[in-house]
């Protein structure tokens, strides 16, 4: 049997692991020992352990209850935890996902302690080393034995930064394995998806017009630490909530509801106050986000996972960026690089109102990546 550890910090991850733990509980328990470690990169119950909970995934094994703080610090608190963690259990894979600084600190102390490290979407690039997540990224590829990316574009990345798809074993950080393997959240979309159905009255309560409204998130540094940024985008929005009518969803994170409460002009908030199209409410669970994900007319975020999960229920998508690292969605044309410009935004919203009827091609593997990658860590 072998030992695995499923990292997890945020929220994203924690819905990602759910994929590897249940592929475990349901075919490899007798062949995989997994220990859970959650970093607790994210703290608020909203964005972690009630994931668990919702999620049927076992209460973590460890945590390290490491919190907010910059980049440097809450990486280095990790590292220094984790550490300690890898020479107690000794596992024999480390796996992380993403490009949160979870990723990052659990593939540099597992390097440095000579543990092999699992990267699952592994390759994926946006090409601007300005985000935090792009240097995750690339860091934490370049310090993994196996790597498996989601998409064909992201396997070509990792080729093009001299990976080789024809490597043999043994395999090491310094003679790594690829895959082109599929993505774990196309498996979680087809297992929780219909599960979210369940939730329906969640629409009815809250007075959302199944498939006439345009759900929104926005969390993501850029967007909530630059005030002229979220101040255009939430423009926006209220144009489209008042002067198109349109019900506009905003599940709201913690740290944009802060802004909004504080940073904004006084103007912009009361006119957000005063919209009665524009629905903000606090975070939602994880199958109420997949249940206004399908329902949805019309999807707007900066969210990597919500990108990914529009093309899965076959919604278009305007993204608050100026680039993403799920290119094949933008050249598909079913996704829309509208950054934080008002204008752009509004483009978006025009081209996909239109009713053209658009194709979603099926990008992202069969639905069982989790149980390759369980088995391809037992096969190595």
């Amino acid at each position: 049997m072998i030992k695995v550890f499923n990292v997890v910090g945020a929220r994203p991850q924690i819905i990602k692991a759910s994929a590897l733990s249940r592929a475990i509980k349901n075919s490899f328990k007798a062949q995989i020992k997994e220990i859970i470690v959650h970093t607790g990169q994210h703290y608020d119950r909203e964005l972690s352990s009630v994931f668990f909970q919702e999620l049927n995934i076992p209460e973590p094994d460890y945590n390290l209850g490491i919190g907010s703080g910059s980049h440097s610090r809450q990486t280095g608190r990790i590292m220094m935890g984790f550490e300690e963690l890898l020479e107690k259990e000794k596992p024999d894979w480390v796996v992380v996902y993403g490009d949160t600084n979870s990723t990052l600190a659990a593939a540099l102390a597992a390097s440095k302690s000579q543990f092999p490290v699992v990267h699952i979407e592994a390759g994926l690039r946006s090409f601007d080393r300005s985000m935090p997540e792009e240097i995750n990224r690339i860091v934490t590829d370049h310090l993994s034995t196996l790597l498996f990316s989601p998409t064909n574009a992201g396997f070509k990345n990792l080729m093009q930064e001299g990976f080789k798809p024809e490597q043999s074993p043994p395999y090491s950080p310094d003679h790594p394995k690829i895959y082109h393997s599929g993505d774990i959240m196309y498996d979680n979309a087809l297992y929780f998806g219909s599960l979210s159905e369940q939730k329906k009255d969640f629409l009815s309560r809250h007075h959302i017009d199944t498939g006439k409204y345009l759900l929104v998130t926005i969390h993501r540094e850029n967007n909530t630490n630059n005030v002229k940024r979220l101040e255009s985008i939430m423009k926006a929005l209220l144009r489209l909530s008042e002067e198109y009518k349109k019900q506009v969803v905003l599940p709201l994170h913690p740290r944009t509801s802060k802004v909004i409460d504080k940073g904004i002009s006084p103007t912009l908030r009361k006119e957000i106050r005063a919209s009665k199209n524009l629905l903000i409410m606090p975070p939602v669970s994880f199958l109420e986000v997949m249940l206004l994900e399908r329902n949805a007319q019309m999807i707007l975020t900066d969210s990597g996972g919500v990108q990914k999960e529009s093309h899965f229920f076959k919604k278009p998508c305007i993204i608050f960026r100026k680039e993403t690292e799920w290119v094949e969605l933008v050249a598909n044309g079913t996704c829309y690089l509208a950054d934080a410009d008002k204008r752009k935004i509004m483009s978006g919203y025009k081209l996909y109102a239109s009713g053209k009827e658009r194709i979603y091609p099926e990008y992202y593997g069969d639905g069982k990546t989790a149980e390759f990658i369980c088995q391809e860590m037992i096969d190595i």
